[in-house]
C-alpha cells in the first residue's frame, strides 16, 4: 500500500480490506531526509511508524534527498519495488482519485519491475467520496495546505463536514489537485486512534505545514 499517512490511502486500505480482493502485506512510503518526515505532508516518521503498528502492518520506508530530482526518486523506488517482488509482492495500491498524469506515472514505473497498480477510489465523486469517508467515521486532521490554492485558516482543521463548507468552490473536496493534505488519526481502518497533539504551524515556499507531535512526546528537532 502507497501509504502518506492521509485520508485517500487510509480509505484506499479500508476498501480492499473490506472488499477482500487484494491481502495488503505492507506500507511503502517515502521520507524525506533532509527533514525525517513524510514527502508533502510534513508529517514526523514517528506518527507513520504509529499509523503502521495501530494497522498491524510492517513499514517500508524509502528515504529520498530534499530536493529529490525525478531520476533519483525512480531509481530508489525502483530497487525498494524490485525487494518487494522478490518477496512475492505483486502489486501496489493507491489511494489516487482522477489525475491521468499520475495514475499513468505510477503504472510505467511499476511495469519496470513487472508489478501492477491498483487504484480502488479511481474515478469516485470526490465530493460524494469525502462525505463517505466523515460518515464512515474517517478522523483526519489537515496538515499542509498549499498557499496558492487553498485559504491558510484550513491548516489545523478537522476534516469534517464544516471544513467541506468552507472551502471554495475552486478547490477539491479531497484535495487532490495538492491543495491541501492530511494525517489520518482515527476511522474503521484503525483498531486504536493515533493520539497526537498539534505544535507549531510553519510556512515555507507557499505552503503552511502544521507540525503533529505524538502526545506526551518531547518534540525533536
Amino acid at each position: 500500500m502507497a501509504w502518506s499517512s492521509g485520508k485517500d490511502c487510509a480509505w484506499a486500505l479500508h476498501s480492499v480490506r473490506q472488499s477482500g480482493e487484494l491481502e495488503i502485506v505492507g506500507l511503502l512510503t517515502t521520507i524525506s531526509d533532509s527533514f525525517q518526515r513524510i514527502s508533502m505532508h510534513g508529517v514526523r516518521e514517528a506518527l507513520l511508524e504509529a499509523q503502521a503498528t495501530a494497522l498491524g502492518l510492517p513499514l517500508h520506508s524509502v528515504h529520498i534527498p530534499t530536493p529529490c530530482p525525478d531520476e533519483v526518486y525512480s531509481d530508489l523506488m525502483r530497487v525498494s519495488l524490485a525487494q518487494a517482488k522478490t518477496e512475492g509482492v505483486t502489486s501496489v495500491i493507491f489511494g489516487d482519485l482522477f489525475l491521468e498524469d499520475v495514475r499513468a506515472y505510477r503504472e510505467a514505473r511499476l511495469r519496470e519491475v513487472d508489478m501492477t497498480a491498483c487504484f480502488p477510489l479511481w474515478k469516485t465523486d470526490t465530493a460524494t467520496l469525502a462525505r463517505q469517508m466523515i460518515k464512515g467515521g474517517l478522523q483526519a486532521i489537515i496538515t499542509c495546505v498549499d498557499l496558492n490554492q487553498a485559504p491558510r485558516e484550513i491548516i489545523g482543521r478537522a476534516y469534517d463536514e464544516a471544513l467541506l463548507a468552507s472551502l471554495p468552490n475552486s478547490v477539491d473536496p479531497c484535495g487532490e489537485n495538492g491543495e491541501f493534505h492530511s494525517f489520518v488519526w482515527g476511522g474503521p481502518m484503525f483498531p486504536r486512534p493515533i493520539d497526537v497533539e498539534t505544535g507549531e504551524v510553519v510556512e515555507r515556499d507557499g505552503f503552511v505545514f502544521l507540525d503533529l507531535l505524538p502526545r506526551d512526546s518531547a518534540a525533536a528537532p
